[in-house]
């Protein structure tokens, strides 16, 4: 009942924020890679090959999002929305219409991934994290629902138009739905955005007048120089970076385990289901506990998951593998957010996102590339998996290691 009284009272903004994921989903890695193989057939490139234009795409959309997603902080949320996704549209028709030259090819990926795998997330989650304080953890949970949604139903949708039109129709369509129904959506349901703004902006001035106010607004600077940050950041990359890997390689992990490409898709449903369920609930933690507490465990499915894939080979294990992925997942989309803003406020909190998406986006360019040098070479990827389980378990570690540290800060939570 408290998630529906908080839906109904604020159904337009948690609309638009749930409408951003949704679309940033033709942006993600997931959905660009089931386009890999006739990509790599027209272009001649091969897994390491497709993995080290993508990485270079990404790397260098991770270098303007440090610029691109502190905006967010400057600019009227409407108009840097439209920008965004205006940016977005032109990018899937840059993407339909790559020739035979791979630098066409770059330049659409760096854009879908600038605007798709980071803006369209970092307007909904800053978003929601700059608006929303005492429920901050449903807003973000609600509002990641796009997500889920997005993977549970666009796998199977891309795979009937790839084969009934092509890759290059299909990305046409794509960045006509983008502009003929998402911008006037955002429009439609940032309808009074104004009065909203203005309300959390009289908020922080109030709070400014606190003697300890100073303390709770961190910069981006005072980020930077915090060593705290550096203990939670390798948790916040763990989780992207890994699956971002996982997704850009599906193909090759279905054929090496004798899986189909449709089961596959199919078992995205489950992802996105138990997404939304770790969204959910941990949307419900995160505003009765804190996203500190709930920090270091955010993994362990995810870890559960990967080990799934070492063990068995069964067709079953794609469903048990994806499905503890999606609880890491969305879990991850509250957690994430809310542990920045608990400590270090709202005030600066688009800056310090784009930070982090930053550091994600340029942790998940190195991934694919990564693995696909791996495969190239004969690596299986059950050894792939077993590498990334100790790679969680030395972040969970971590975090562990800081948390007296961290729950000191949550105590200098932002005023608003």
């Amino acid at each position: 009942m408290a998630y529906l009284h908080f839906i109904l009272k604020n159904a337009r903004f948690l609309g638009f924020g749930a409408l951003l994921t949704f679309f940033g989903n033709f942006g993600q890695t997931y959905y660009i890679a089931l386009f890999s193989a006739p990509i790599r057939a027209e272009f001649g490139l091969s897994h390491g090959d497709f993995g080290l234009l993508y990485a270079v795409a990404t790397i260098a959309s991770a270098a303007c999002l440090v610029w691109a997603g502190r905006k967010i902080d400057d600019v009227d949320l409407r108009v840097y929305v439209s920008a965004a996704c205006t940016v977005y549209a032109l990018a899937c028709f840059l993407l339909s219409a790559a020739g035979g030259s791979a630098y066409m090819l770059v330049a659409a990926l760096f854009l879908l991934r600038m605007t798709g795998q980071g803006l369209m997330g970092h307007s909904a989650m800053t978003s929601m994290a700059r608006y929303f304080t005492e429920q901050r953890g449903k807003a973000m949970s609600i509002a990641a629902l796009g997500h889920p949604i997005g993977e549970a139903v666009l796998p199977s949708i891309a795979i009937m138009m790839l084969s009934a039109y092509g890759w290059r129709p299909t990305w046409q369509i794509t960045g006509a739905i983008i502009a003929a129904i998402l911008i006037p959506g955002i429009l439609l349901l940032l309808r009074g955005h104004g009065e909203r703004h203005r309300r959390h902006t009289e908020s922080l001035k109030n709070a400014s007048r606190d003697a300890h106010a100073e303390q709770r607004q961190w910069t981006r600077a005072n980020v930077i120089r915090d060593p705290a940050f550096y203990c939670v950041l390798p948790c916040a990359l763990a989780a992207p970076l890994i699956l971002t890997g996982f997704f850009f390689h599906q193909v090759h992990l279905a054929e090496s385990k004798g899986w189909s490409l449709a089961w596959m898709a199919s078992c995205f449903i489950g992802y996105a289901a138990t997404t939304v369920i770790g969204s959910l609930v941990t949307g419900a933690l995160v505003d009765r506990f804190g996203a500190i507490r709930i920090l270091p465990w955010y993994l362990l499915p995810l870890g559960g998951g990967l080990g799934t894939l070492i063990l068995f080979e069964h067709a079953g294990a794609a469903m048990v593998y994806l499905v503890a992925a999606g609880a890491t997942t969305g879990a991850s989309s509250v957690t994430l957010t809310a542990t920045w803003a608990e400590i270090y406020g709202t005030a600066h909190i688009g800056a310090i996102r784009a930070l982090v998406s930053a550091c994600m986006v340029f942790s998940t360019a190195l991934a694919p590339a990564i693995m696909g040098w791996g495969i190239d070479r004969g690596v299986s990827m059950e050894t792939i998996a077993l590498v990334c389980v100790v790679y969680l378990g030395l972040c969970i570690a971590l975090v562990i290691g800081a948390l007296s540290r961290l729950k000191g800060r949550r105590t200098r939570i932002d005023a608003p």
